[in-house]
């Protein structure tokens, strides 16, 4: 599988998907990205875990916004951490996906973990080079290889995958299309992991916050239940559903006060502590 399309028509299919991919290849200067990854040189396109030291807001002020992004990238870190303990037993011999892979930060933590070969997929070309760039910066592109690919119809071989896994990503897609396609790469018994935003349909639709940030990044917010309906249409069975709302607010509350901050910060802290927004990660097998 190579690393570029041909044509990017082919991958990009809808009007969606077009403003999606314009967005992400053209907010390349995101300091909320590149500020933390240049802590250690992993780029993430997610968010954080844990509670923050409260000690990177004391000490000399000169110094106070460089310790929070450290921090706040030590948290985004340890979520990408909490994702990879739920892939199973996965060895060197093993073939991953990582599905809406950005620029890539955590592929090269799983390589790193386990040894083994993993495959990442993003509809935008500019995180694609930019992720490539990055395993061969660190020596691992014989490994960690980075595609312009939709994860809709990823192109790779079925039942090849023995764990796949999508980072806040699943907003960007519909849900059946894109469980059909893993359910077809997972070999039989293969772990999906999904870290994700969703509104929570039991109190009703979308709140004003949940919709502010559809709004902010281009994204569709799904339903808390459109998950499960989604996995049992294509046989992945939820083996563990963590809630982990409480966990990454701390997060939030730190970048509201920090340098990087965008204004995004106050909706998410809204929606998360009323309850409209739920962080869930489901992890289910194929069966």
């Amino acid at each position: 599988m190579t690393t570029t399309a041909p044509n990017p028509a082919q991958v990009l299919r809808t009007a969606f998907q077009k403003s999606v991919a314009n967005y992400w290849n053209t907010n390349q200067e995101d300091p909320v990205n590149l500020r933390l990854g240049e802590v250690d040189g992993l780029y993430h396109h997610h968010y954080g875990l844990g509670e923050y030291d409260p000690s990177v807001l004391a000490g000399p002020e000169e110094t106070r916004p460089q310790r929070m992004i450290n921090e706040m990238h030590r948290l985004e870190t340890a979520q990408a951490e909490v994702l990879l303990s739920q892939l199973g037993a996965v060895g060197p011999q093993h073939k991953l996906l990582d599905a809406g892979s950005g620029r890539g930060g955590t592929s090269i933590m799983a390589n790193a973990r386990f040894g083994c070969e993993i495959d990442g997929v993003s509809i935008s070309e500019y995180q694609v080079g930019f992720a490539n760039e990055q395993a061969q910066l660190r020596g691992v592109s014989d490994k960690v290889r980075f595609h312009f690919r939709n994860m809709l119809d990823t192109g790779l071989e079925t039942g090849s995958r023995k764990a796949i896994w999508t980072n806040e990503t699943t907003m960007y897609v519909d849900l059946y299309e894109a469980f059909a396609e893993f359910s077809r790469l997972l070999e039989f018994g293969g772990r999906y992991v999904c870290i994700t935003g969703c509104y929570n349909d039991v109190t009703g639709l979308r709140s004003k916050a949940v919709s502010q940030i559809d709004q902010h990044y281009i994204c569709n917010i799904h339903a808390r239940s459109e998950y499960f309906k989604a996995m049992a249409a294509n046989n992945l069975v939820p083996i563990s559903v963590v809630d982990l709302t409480a966990d990454t607010i701390p997060y939030w509350e730190l970048r509201a006060q920090s340098s990087v901050a965008t204004g995004i910060e106050e909706p998410f802290l809204t929606a998360y502590k009323e309850g409209s927004f739920h962080y869930l990660m489901i992890v289910a097998d194929k069966a």
